[in-house]
This record gives C-alpha cells, sequence and structure tokens, in this order.
C-alpha cells in the first residue's frame, strides 16, 4: 500500500515526502513542476501529472494500491491570488475537486490535506484556536476554506475522511532539501538571497500596521516540524477513521522587522531595506494556538527558536545559492 503525495516535488512537500520516507512508508509522489523540483525528491515512484487529469490520476491510483493521500498540490501565494482569482479556483479547488472525485472512484478514503491560516483572516482573538471564525481576506485562503468545506461534503456522501493543517508561516530547511520558489515572496528567503547578492533591494510591505512596531506579525513554523505534523496526521486517520482540523504553529509571534533583525543576528550581516505600501490582504497578526495538535496528534515541535529556523535556512542557501539545478 502507498501512501500519494500530490505536490510533493514543493518546499513541504518535498520535506514531508522525505519525512515519511524516513518511517517506513512507501511514497508516490505526483507534481506538474509548475514550482516544485523533480531533484527534491529521491522517489522511485514519480509522476509529472496534474491532479485536475482524471484518466493520469486514475492510473497512478490503480498501479500503486494508493491507501492514503497527503495532498499539497496548489497555487499559494497570496498577492497573485488577488490578481488572478481564477488560477487559483481552478487549480486548488477544481483540482480538488478532481482528485476527490479520483480518491472516491478508487476506494481511497484518507486524505490529509495542506491548508492554511489565512482562512481566519483578521482574527478577533490570539492566539487563534481552530474554533475560531473563518472569514478569509485574500483568494488564497477563501480556496483553502472551500477545499475545507467541499471535504465534509464528500466524507458526508462518500466517507471519505480527511485531516486539514492550518499552519502558519512555515520556514526552513533540512539537510539537502531547502525553499526554492520563483518568484520568492517569502520573507526569510528573501532577506537571505540579498546578502547572497541575488537582490538589489529588499521591501518591507508596510509599517503602519497595529502592532508594536508597526509591521505585521507571524508565527513561524520549521518546516520538519511541518513533516512530523503530516505523518502524525496519517496515523491518526488510520488509528481513529475521524476527520478534524488542527492549526500548526509554535505560539510565538515574531514582527517583520524583529525577523530581520534576527536575521542580522544569524548571519553576522546587515540589511539594507525600504518600506512599501502593505499588500492587500495581508492580516496585522497571526499567531496559532497549537494545543489541539499537541493533545490530540501528539504533535511535539522541536525546532521553535527563529534563529535555528534561520540558521537552516541560511545553510541551505549558501550550499544552493541558486536554488535546485532544475
Amino acid at each position: 500500500m502507498s501512501i500519494l503525495v500530490t505536490g510533493g516535488a514543493g518546499y513541504i512537500g518535498s520535506h514531508t515526502v522525505k519525512y515519511l520516507q524516513h518511517k517506513g512508508e512507501d511514497v508516490v509522489v505526483v507534481d506538474n513542476l509548475q514550482s516544485g523540483h523533480r531533484s527534491s525528491v529521491d522517489v522511485e515512484s514519480f509522476y509529472k501529472a496534474d491532479i485536475r487529469d482524471r484518466d493520469s490520476m486514475d492510473r497512478i491510483f490503480q498501479k500503486h494500491a494508493v491507501k492514503e493521500v497527503v495532498h499539497f498540490a496548489a497555487n499559494s501565494i497570496v498577492g497573485e491570488s488577488m490578481k488572478d482569482p481564477y488560477s487559483y479556483y481552478h487549480n486548488n479547488v477544481y483540482g480538488t475537486l478532481c482528485l476527490l472525485d479520483s480518491m472516491k472512484k478508487n476506494g481511497v478514503y484518507n486524505i490529509v490535506f495542506s491548508s492554511s491560516a489565512a482562512v481566519y483572516g483578521e482574527p478577533d482573538r490570539i492566539p487563534i484556536v481552530e474554533s475560531a471564525k473563518t472569514i478569509p481576506t485574500n483568494a488564497y485562503g477563501e480556496t483553502k476554506l472551500v477545499i475545507e468545506n467541499m471535504m465534509k461534503w464528500f466524507e458526508v456522501a462518500h466517507g471519505i475522511k480527511h485531516v486539514s493543517l492550518r499552519y502558519f508561516n512555515a520556514a526552513g530547511a533540512e539537510g539537502s532539501i531547502g525553499e526554492d520558489h520563483s518568484p520568492e515572496t517569502h520573507l526569510i528567503p528573501i532577506l537571505l538571497q540579498k546578502l547572497l547578492g541575488q537582490r538589489e533591494k529588499v521591501f518591507l510591505f508596510g509599517d503602519d500596521y497595529e502592532t508594536e512596531d508597526g509591521t505585521c506579525i507571524r508565527d513561524y513554523v520549521h518546516v520538519q516540524d511541518l513533516s512530523a505534523a503530516h505523518y502524525l496526521s496519517i496515523n491518526y486517520l488510520r488509528n481513529t477513521g475521524k476527520s478534524d482540523i488542527f492549526n500548526l504553529g509554535n505560539g510565538r509571534g515574531y514582527s517583520v522587522k524583529e525577523v530581520l533583525k534576527s536575521v542580522e543576528r544569524v548571519t553576522k550581516a546587515t540589511i539594507d531595506h525600504e518600506v512599501k505600501d502593505r499588500r492587500v490582504g495581508d492580516p496585522d497578526v497571526l499567531i496559532a494556538s497549537s494545543e489541539k495538535a499537541k493533545s490530540v496528534l501528539g504533535w511535539n515541535p522541536e525546532f521553535g527558536d527563529i534563529e535555528k529556523i534561520i540558521g537552516d535556512a541560511w545553510t541551505w542557501h549558501r550550499k544552493n545559492p541558486n536554488g535546485y539545478k532544475d
């Protein structure tokens, strides 16, 4: 029996694939390589395919006797989603609809879904618990919420169980794999690219947020800890057969300026930067309560220190200044 990982050549996907292999799982990866990197995964069963291609997906399900799905495949840039919602709904929502239909057709009843803190929008209370209201402020977050609701009704109709993992800001790296997006929109790798001479300027978007230093605050979680959570979620579904939703974060927020200062401490360098207007759809503060994941899944994040997260990312970027060769 195999675990099918969609979007498995992406940033979080590739780390999770490696973690699952370490745990002795048989992993099949599907990725259309729109933003993923083939060299980021060392698997025998890799398919360059799109989850919207139902015939290809049916063949893969049948060939490998897939038992569970871990679903990462998605467009994931907040700002881009506000300019091109069609692509986000087509890839994220319609793509997942096709995937769920293939699961139903092929008798696969467990899925772990890569959701996002973006489903919450502007929270009423910090830290955010899973029962908080979900009113996304951007199209990306809305697509994730639509998918969560869609999975609920596929469970009612077809018995497909799901775990939705609403993670906050993924960061860090592990060994030979790391973060390589084009374009890069995440704060930590952008700052590191500046230090590597790959960016002329670094922009901080907004200094008028309702926070102590005026820049928005985010909860950063190490990609290795996220990988562990996906494995725990698979076992949770295997053992309980119950659907649920879990936040994944460290419960500690860092402002953009605090992250910049942390990068400067880790790298012992100064980063010149310029402040621009805030981006549409960015909430002031997003900090997770992950107590539910800890108590129910047994998740115990090991790499919560921001300088550990930055240090691991810096190690990978220095060794791979141009990202993956492919």
